[in-house]
């Protein structure tokens, strides 16, 4: 299914890559073994994002050779949005396409959240090949950009996509600020209206969950949809593993959640969470 993209985003991601320095990877000579998708989607994407990380230097030369890629994914939208919407499918494409450079500056950020929050952390090269939390925001923020305007269907078969190489389920419809990190990464959970501030950082196994469900009126067996049912997690906040936060709860900035706690309460801000007394689960909180 043909798409070509009319819009400016290969002029604008052309540009940013020319606004790379150190430590991010501007070599246009590296070279790494192919990595096979069942999805070209993510392929392409991972292309457009950080060329000299994944072959792509032509992309750094020549700003044709971006649409090119543009049109390409377009293609791809297309024809795994048509399936889901009545009409025509090119005003939610180009959109999304529209976005990439948006995106790419939030997925820089990422990156510097993953260096400076990962002591075993090498290189930015090395998180943006590697690191599965990465592979899954950068997933996620495409597939929110499609949620919001109208392919949520479409948008969750990339997250679940996401969660099938790395472990990590992010629903394509939470909000997640600046500079997210997820370390390690195996079996996190973000729910569909949970909210992440910036500077964040969560270890394997967290979930943002929900505490419990509404029932649908007048309908046997059905939950309700549409409704705020997970966490909002604020700014500069530590999460760590194994931890459940579950509900329509607040947990405030500058905040230091210990592994393995039961949240289920809001949390002020500057207080340090952790289990006090293993296994009654007693919370111990510093305010």
């Amino acid at each position: 299914m043909e798409y070509r993209y009319a819009g400016d985003a290969h002029e604008r991601l052309s540009a940013s890559y020319a606004d790379d320095e150190e430590p991010f990877p501007t070599s246009v000579s590296a070279c790494f073994p192919d990595r096979e998708h069942r999805r070209d989607e993510i392929t392409l994407l991972q292309e457009l994002f950080f060329p000299t990380c994944w072959n792509a230097p032509t992309l750094v030369r020549d700003e044709l050779a971006v649409l090119d890629h543009l049109d390409e994914l377009g293609s791809l939208f297309k024809a795994g949005i048509c399936p889901y919407i009545d009409g025509r499918p090119d005003e939610i494409v180009a959109a999304v396409l529209d976005s990439l450079p948006r995106i790419r500056r939030l997925l820089k950020r990422d990156v510097e959240a993953a260096y400076k929050g990962d002591p075993a952390a090498k290189t930015y090269m090395e998180i943006i090949r590697s690191y599965p939390g990465f592979l899954a925001i950068q997933i996620q923020r495409v597939a929110h950009v499609l949620y919001d305007i109208g392919a949520e269907e479409y948008a969750r078969e990339l997250t679940e996509y996401g969660k099938t190489e790395t472990g990590i389920d992010i629903h394509p419809g939470a909000e997640i600020g600046k500079y997210f990190f997820i370390d390690h990464g195996t079996g996190v959970v973000i729910g569909e209206t949970a909210t992440v501030g910036e500077w964040v950082r969560l270890y394997q196994d967290v979930t943002l969950g929900a505490l419990h469900f509404e029932e649908e009126e007048g309908e046997e067996h059905a939950l309700k949809k549409g409704y705020q049912r997970h966490p909002t997690i604020g700014d500069h906040v530590v999460i760590g593993a194994g931890t459940k936060v579950l509900g329509d709860i607040s947990v405030g900035d500058h905040t230091s959640i210990g592994a393995n706690s039961w949240i289920t309460e809001d949390i002020p801000d500057h207080s340090k969470v952790y289990v006090k007394d293993h296994p009654t689960q007693e919370l111990k909180r510093y305010e």
